[in-house]
């Protein structure tokens, strides 16, 4: 997490898109008792929906089951549905008369990870990889919740639907976890098959908050995620006789050392980046030089500009080391351009109209202000491709005792997403983000 003070100023300091002075936001406070009384009547079911998808998570690209209980949830109250959008996509679309098009996402796929909560509900879930190997599957990002959320919001749109006017696109999205899931629906057509949306709209857990309280991010909240591949060519020979081969493992270490001199000599300090050297396989002895090196590199940023220049250097570092330690043949520096996962911008006019709307709802001491991350999130796609305001904030879900014996010192540190032992409390976390997002939409939409 970025901690720079001037930093996130000069986040909050970026030119919004054009379109965000068209932002019309009205905080429907004649709702709030109807919004209070759907979700504690609905809330047990939100919750039972929660637990079923945790207990049966599904990889990117084969959320199958959780496509099916979704779409029959949003057929059930009304919505048009389509599904297999962008390949297991679900987008529902429920109309009320004249007004703005709101996207609502939630994304659905889990994880390669063995799940070690002992919640009662865990995910027992297992598969076989293409090596053979078993692995466990876990919800550790908390896409269940994303889930169950954009349902309990959907329900109660449905339930209020004679009090607001416009059209809202239910969008459950699919593969976000490898960065590919957004680009599919809209490769798919999303936008023409089913309206362009004036406001799109996400929320994600967050593993350093309480449940109870929501998040926001204005200007960048996530960062663009490029994957490189580096093979060093060199080549092989016996470890006693280093003069007589070019060596490979030599060579990727003098690249490794030299890929960090692009980040703090060619980036503005004050512009967020970073490489870092994920993976080095080379060799299968002690006494071999091997005939070749490989590297696996993630890199993040936020800019345009930021991004062409960490992946520029990285190919003319990578280049021009192996060339000067005698490399007969040049390295091979693959772009993973499939996997690029973009950045995420949160309009700040957006924003600022969300955090109205929360403050209001929740009070301002369950709204908090949140440092950008350089984590990758797909969502911000669907906005950046129609150049239409977007937002993605962030939803409390800790439960409230482990996080204030967190904050003790000494305490024990929370668990991040993405580890076995993270889980949300549902029923806060739910309760919060349900009342969150529909409050949200609704001042969005036309009254």
């Amino acid at each position: 997490m970025i901690q720079s003070v001037a930093l996130v100023a000069a986040l909050v300091a970026i030119q919004p898109p054009a379109e965000s002075s068209k932002i019309r936001y009205t905080y429907r406070s004649d709702l709030t008792a109807a919004l209070e009384t759907g979700v504690q009547k609905h809330l047990p079911q939100f919750v039972e929906f929660y637990k079923d998808l945790h207990a049966n998570p599904e990889l990117s690209l084969q959320e199958v089951e959780s496509a099916r209980k979704i779409a029959e949830r949003l057929g059930s109250l009304g919505y048009e549905v389509a599904t297999g959008v962008g390949g297991t996509g679900v987008v529902g679309i429920l109309t009320s008369g004249e007004g703005p098009t709101l996207l609502i996402r939630g994304d659905m796929d889990a994880l390669p990870i063995a799940e070690e909560t002992g919640l009662p509900y865990a995910s027992k879930v297992t598969v076989q990889r293409d090596d053979g190997h078993i692995v466990g599957v876990m919800h550790a990002c908390g896409h269940d919740i994303h889930q169950s959320v954009l349902v309990g919001t959907a329900t109660l749109l449905a339930e209020l639907r004679e009090k607001w006017r416009g059209k809202v696109m239910i969008v459950a999205q699919p593969a976000e976890e490898i960065g590919v899931g957004a680009l599919a629906m809209i490769k798919d057509g999303i936008f023409d098959r089913f309206g362009r949306p004036d406001y799109c709209i996400a929320l994600h857990v967050a593993s350093n908050h309480p449940a109870g309280v929501v998040a926001y991010t204005p200007g960048w909240a996530s960062a663009n995620v490029d994957s490189v591949d580096i093979t060093i060519h060199g080549r092989g020979g016996h470890g006693s006789r280093p003069h007589e081969a070019v060596d490979p493992v030599v060579m990727a270490g003098h690249v490794i050392a030299a890929l960090q001199t692009i980040v703090s000599r060619r980036i503005d300090p004050q512009d967020p980046a970073v490489i870092t050297v994920g993976a080095v396989h080379a060799g299968s002895k002690h006494n071999i030089i091997p005939d070749s090196a490989h590297l696996q590199i993630t890199v993040r940023s936020y800019t345009d500009e930021v991004r062409r220049t960490l992946l520029d250097g990285i190919r003319e570092v990578t280049l021009n080391t192996c060339r000067a330690l005698g490399a007969e043949r040049d390295p091979e520096i693959r772009t993973r351009e499939n996997e690029f996962t973009p950045a995420t911008y949160n309009d700040p006019v957006l924003t600022a109209a969300a955090v109205d709307v929360f403050q209001q709802l929740l009070g301002k001491d369950r709204v908090i202000r949140q440092d950008p991350v350089l984590g990758g999130e797909d969502f911000g796609r669907f906005p950046a491709s129609l150049g239409v305001p977007g937002l993605m904030f962030w939803l409390g879900s800790v439960p409230r005792d482990i996080f204030e014996a967190s904050q003790k010192p000494g305490g024990p540190p929370l668990p991040s997403v993405h580890s076995s032992k993270y889980y949300p409390d549902p029923e806060p976390t739910i309760q919060i983000g349900v009342k969150s997002m529909t409050a949200l939409a609704l001042s969005l939409l036309g009254s």
